[in-house]
């Protein structure tokens, strides 16, 4: 975190903090976002992504920063984005790269559809507009993979436009500081039309990441730091006493679960099959350790009409277990030896070189799983 500003430094901010106004604000909250700006410039988080206080922010580095915390946090994707940027530093070099290069990047993050998106997005922006972002949402909106939050927080964040970026931790705060009481996901509606009322037109950017912040360090989750809450005097929930308790959530039905059969296939000289997923659909596009249909009852033996070859198909004891957002799959595992593999659709990859390709975590599980009772 950055210390207390001193200086020509804390003097710009002071000037740049003036004016600010809010649109639609009610009455108890006029000055909640300058509070939340002057908490901002003592406490913000120093992150890879972020550009420094007074220089202007990379679009580049602001859109992949938000496409990879999607679903994930923030400790998750520090390293990988530092890892990203490296390689590619702008869109031009991302534009260029193999979408597999990409994938094999993304190993570990999830949700591939969004490294496939990221992948279209970068050749859109440099064939179609010159390699520069568009400044406004609805023309961000235009582009593959960004919705409705990432083109608000791009907007805002490296354009600097009054918009109102509302993820998980934005939803929290504004709820318990107007004492929302409806349950998520039914609330997402009047919390976005609250936030967008807190919104100013001085420093949007900074403060869309001030609420981010603000959300993911005192206004937690769990046991939430109100004594050092810069908006805790106008928090109808800490007056309340329900802070802790909010949002409130619809309970969720038990996560279902799907089976299916992997075929750890290989050739006799030990090399393994591996395929492509289809391009739509979960795991899109990447490699796998060829598998059928994920259904939801066993479907017994039968299914090995569905095996990539003819073998001796042998069971592994054991299986191998993933949970996804929304459902829990279980795998069995066969192995079988294929002699006339020349004529087997798909990469023979040595073991050796596995890690080369884009596998996704279920998929590593089940080449861990399968080396592990080949070797017994």
């Amino acid at each position: 975190m950055h210390g207390r500003l001193d200086g020509p430094e804390k003097q710009r901010t002071d000037i740049r903090r003036t004016g600010i106004r809010c649109v639609n604000q009610s009455a108890g909250h006029q000055d909640a976002a300058g509070r939340l700006l002057a908490w901002y410039d003592r406490h913000r988080r120093d992150l890879p992504w972020r550009a420094p206080p007074f220089c202007p922010p990379d679009p580049y580095r602001v859109w992949l920063s938000e496409i990879m915390l999607q679903q994930t946090t923030v400790a998750a994707v520090e390293a990988y984005f530092r890892r990203f940027v490296a390689r590619w530093p702008n869109l031009e070099a991302l534009a260029r790269a193999e979408l597999d290069e990409v994938l094999h990047a993304w190993q570990g993050l999830g949700y591939y559809a969004r490294a496939r998106n990221l992948h279209k997005c970068a050749k859109t922006l440099v064939r179609e507009h010159g390699g520069r972002f568009p400044d406004r949402e609805e023309a961000l909106r235009a582009l593959p993979g960004i919705g409705v939050y990432t083109a608000a927080a791009i907007a805002a964040i490296a354009f600097d436009r009054p918009a109102t970026a509302v993820d998980g931790n934005v939803e929290r705060v504004v709820a318990r500081l107007f004492a929302v009481e409806q349950e998520l996901p039914r609330a997402k509606p009047a919390l976005r039309r609250l936030a967008a009322g807190l919104t100013p037109h001085a420093r949007p950017g900074d403060y869309a990441q001030a609420m981010m912040d603000l959300g993911a360090t005192v206004c937690t989750p769990k046991s939430p730091g109100c004594g050092y809450c810069p908006l805790a005097g106008d928090c109808a929930a800490l007056r309340a006493g329900t802070a802790a308790d909010l949002p409130r959530r619809e309970t969720r039905a038990a996560r279902p679960i799907r089976y299916g059969i992997a075929f750890w296939t290989t050739r006799p000289d030990g090399a393994v099959l591996l395929r492509r997923r289809p391009e739509s659909g979960l795991l899109g596009g990447m490699m796998e350790i060829p598998s059928t249909d994920w259904r939801d009852t066993r479907s017994g033996r039968r299914v090995l009409a569905d095996a990539p070859a003819q073998a001796d198909w042998q069971p592994m004891p054991g299986g191998v277990s993933h949970t996804f957002t929304h459902f829990r799959l279980e795998l069995e595992i066969v192995s079988g030896v294929v002699k006339d593999w020349r004529r087997v659709a798909g990469v023979w990859t040595p073991v050796a070189r596995l890690g080369e390709h884009a596998l996704p975590s279920v998929m590593k599980k089940v080449v861990r799983h399968a080396l592990a009772h080949s070797a017994g």
